[in-house]
């Protein structure tokens, strides 16, 4: 696939400005530049995150009557639910604030609704379970903000709600005792991208605070605050950083007894960084709610018996199992029907619907076609009378909006700007298929549907160097607005040892003037015939380390090659 490359610029002057304060490589201070970093302090604070560096928990607006309400259950002795969502971010959460509830006060409880039969957020089943358990206090996270009518439910119940999310409020805000949400318009919380366990661990921190409690208190749990930042794709910026940057030394210095047993089973054998939360527990923890149900990742995070925990990681390992399995053979599914469709080239929009596929993998599915087809993409699947789906979007493109627009054709409908989900009428699916693909191609750009590699900077052979690279590491934790620098070197030469393995991938060995080296590009083959060429090239690629034989050397992930110009 064809991609478009986009080199950043910065400001020369900012550049040569900081390289004479920090007198390191210039073009990693191009890239701090670049990030915002463009001056000795804040590249200090970058490389050297504090916990002192993270705000106020009392600074986040209703922080006090959220405090006070807690402390009132507390008083009258009433009986708390701590309620969640069935992705990593809810999971943790709620992990996160019971247990640290739990250790100071016995009456709590925690429920995460099953994702099928009482879909997303918070449910009318889990109030009405509160009220059928004597529970008065409901502390919803991950979830509540969109929940007015619910929220109002359970008032006339005599059940409050403190609403912990960080999702975009709506003008109007559910009736709650309190809600924190630094999105909100008047909360004056300096950090506005907290992810939902970020906020349930302000008001752990809060209490703790309150109750003149050990930092430890609500410290224990940054590895699952860490868990939530990696995989629910927050900006890994400011409070973010910091939180994961310790989050991450938790996980690999003391990892508690539900965390090492994940790892152990993923084969987790060196060193965690966020890439390995992301692709090795966040799929486990996530494949509990799309599979079975989410309330066994809850149970394996707050598990202190390691052979319990382990038994609950076999679990979720298992449903991953599964997860990957059926991904798989619905994504080959899909991909047949698409080839069979004479009209799928020409089309700006991918949508694919059997009434057989899981529901709990179309999303996942919806991804793996965009490899393929990269344009905004929809998979569909069928339960009872009712069709449903996840839509998934390309960069820059505003999937919602578009949706929105075909809003005549759905029963229901919900996301943001790059993932969505919606529920319409079996009959209704060609229609919505045909305004979809009508609606996208007159809205999106052409250059949108080639995919764009943003490349940080233009780096020579005879840069990369271990030093250079011990300072990428200090980069990390790495993630969105803080993504792994990706690099360019122009005019590079195949050595003749570049090689095809496992029939997909390329073995580069290349050279700038006298310096080589060698890299690896992942289902690359197609690019094979630029090397035979015999021709200078320009590589786009991170820089990784490669370990064989007991020796470790530096080595190239190449991302893309083409032809240079000159």
């Amino acid at each position: 696939m064809q991609k478009r490359w986009n080199i950043l610029p910065a400001d020369e002057a900012k550049v040569e400005a900081l390289f004479s304060s920090l007198k390191i490589n210039r073009t990693l201070c191009r890239i701090l530049v670049q990030r915002g970093l463009d001056n000795f302090e804040l590249s200090k604070n970058y490389f050297r995150p504090q916990l002192t560096d993270l705000h106020s928990p009392w600074l986040m607006k209703d922080m006090d009557k959220a405090v006070n309400r807690i402390l009132l259950a507390f008083d009258q002795n009433e009986k708390i639910l701590v309620f969640g969502d069935y992705d990593v971010d809810g999971t943790t959460s709620v992990a996160c604030l019971y247990q640290f509830l739990k250790n100071m006060y016995e009456p709590v409880e925690f429920y995460i609704p099953h994702r099928y039969r009482e879909g997303y957020g918070v449910s009318k089943a889990g109030i009405d379970f509160a009220k059928a358990n004597g529970i008065t206090l409901i502390i919803s996270l991950d979830c509540g903000i969109k929940s007015v009518e619910l929220i109002a439910y359970a008032k006339e119940l005599e059940i409050d709600f403190i609403v912990c999310d960080h999702h975009l409020p709506d003008q109007i805000l559910p009736p709650a005792i309190a809600i924190l949400n630094a999105k909100q318009l008047d909360c004056s919380y300096p950090y506005k991208d907290l992810c939902g366990c970020g906020v349930g661990f302000k008001l752990a921190t809060a209490l703790s605070e309150k109750l003149n409690l050990p930092a430890e208190s609500y410290l224990k749990y940054i590895d699952l605050v860490a868990i939530a930042i990696a995989a629910d794709i927050v900006p890994m910026t400011g409070e973010n950083r910091v939180l994961a940057y310790y989050g991450l030394k938790k996980i690999n210095e003391q990892p508690s007894p539900g965390i090492q047993a994940i790892m152990q089973l993923a084969g987790v054998q060196k060193k965690m960084f966020i890439t390995n939360v992301v692709f090795m527990i966040a799929p486990r923890v996530n494949a509990a709610g799309r599979m079975d149900d989410a309330k066994k990742a809850v149970q394996l995070f707050i598990e202190q018996d390691p052979v319990k925990a382990l038994q609950f990681a076999e679990m979720l390992h298992s449903d991953n199992s599964d997860r990957k399995e059926m991904d798989s053979s619905i994504t080959e599914e899909a991909l047949d029907l698409l080839l069979k469709d004479a009209k799928n080239t020409h089309k700006k929009t991918t949508l694919v619907y059997q009434e057989h596929w899981h529901k709990g993998v179309v999303g996942i599915v919806a991804s793996r076609l965009i490899e393929k087809y990269y344009r905004p993409t929809i998979v569909l699947t069928r339960s009872g009378n009712i069709v449903g789906g996840s839509a998934r979007s390309i960069a820059g493109f505003n999937l919602y909006e578009a949706i929105h627009a075909c809003r005549e054709w759905l029963l229901g409908y919900g996301g943001h700007f790059a993932a969505a989900g919606m529920t319409l009428l079996p009959e209704n699916v060609q229609p919505f298929a045909d305004a979809f693909e009508r609606v996208v191609a007159e809205t999106i750009p052409d250059e949108l549907l080639v995919p764009e590699i943003v490349i940080d900077a233009l780096l020579n052979f005879s840069e990369i160097t271990p030093a250079l690279y011990q300072i990428l590491q200090q980069m990390e934790p790495v993630g969105p607005e803080n993504m792994r620098p990706i690099f360019i070197t122009k005019n590079v030469w195949d050595t003749g040892y570049s090689k095809i393995v496992k029939d997909a991938h390329i073995r580069f060995v290349l050279k700038q003037k006298n310096i080589s080296f060698t890299g690896i590009g992942f289902n690359m083959s197609d690019k094979f015939s630029l090397l035979q060429m015999n021709q200078p090239i320009d590589v786009v690629y991170t820089i990784d380390e490669n370990e064989w034989n007991g020796n470790t050397t530096l080595q190239l992930k190449v991302i893309d090659i083409q032809l240079s110009e000159n």
